[in-house]
């Protein structure tokens, strides 16, 4: 006759690896309860099964079916976890967001552009770098506080004149608390939130400085919402 227990430890297995579908999940318990049927109907009656085996048995096909639910309980948690993110998406087109990046597009429109501090900075550097790598602008930052701080770039020369369009870099320097480390700065960028693309799990936003996942958004604004300035830039 077949193994109950290494039945159970099988199906576990396949329980706990989230590869199993419904179908088959629904198969394995009515395998083992087959199984512990035919053993009770054949079984010796001059030497009837261990009352100890047949409750381990029993106890095993419980543990069975508790993880059973516990794999189907995590699927409809991350479906309804993706559900709700693409909702959260959806809801943001039109508005303009704050998010982890360091390459923007600029058509000779003032751009929202930024910085996360999240350790203890003395003094750091933002450039901003055109597609050759030459420096356009340079800015010193001036609110070194932990969080998010935002800048305003007019895009403008010495002489007044807007950049060429097209894209740019921010490079972030910044020194840490010994005067002598490098402190992680990230460099943030504000955009408008154009499309949501539904393609894989996770909703991604579009805008016009590429595609960001939601974890990556450090703000969300209507478009008529101004952030003051932290800086002022120094060109060149």
């Amino acid at each position: 006759m077949a193994d109950i227990g290494s039945i159970t430890q099988q199906n576990i297995s396949s329980a706990t690896s989230g590869t199993s579908t419904t179908e088959k999940n629904s198969l394995g318990q009515e395998e083992f309860l087959t199984l512990l049927v035919a053993q009770l109907e054949n079984q010796d009656p001059l030497n009837p099964t261990d009352a100890t085996e047949f409750t381990a048995q029993l106890a095993q096909y419980s543990q069975l079916e508790q993880l059973f639910n516990l794999n189907t309980a995590m699927d409809e948690m991350t479906l309804a976890q993706n559900n709700s993110q693409r909702i959260s998406a959806l809801s943001l087109i039109g508005k303009e967001v704050l998010v982890s990046g360091d390459t923007f597009s600029f058509d000779q429109q003032p751009v929202e552009i930024g910085y996360r501090i999240d350790d203890t900075v003395t003094e750091g550097t933002l450039r901003i770098e055109d597609s050759t790598g030459a420096t356009v602008a340079t800015i010193e930052l001036t609110d070194l506080d932990q969080g998010n701080h935002t800048i305003t770039w007019d895009g403008k020369n010495e002489e007044g004149d807007f950049f060429s369009s097209g894209t740019y870099t921010i490079d972030i320097q910044a020194t840490g608390a010994n005067d002598l480390s490098v402190a992680a700065v990230t460099a943030l960028i504000r955009s408008e939130v154009t499309g949501v693309k539904m393609d894989g799990g996770t909703p991604k936003l579009e805008t016009s400085s590429g595609y960001y996942a939601i974890d990556e958004i450090h703000g969300a604004y209507d478009q008529s919402t101004q952030q003051p300035e932290n800086a002022e830039p120094t060109d060149g």
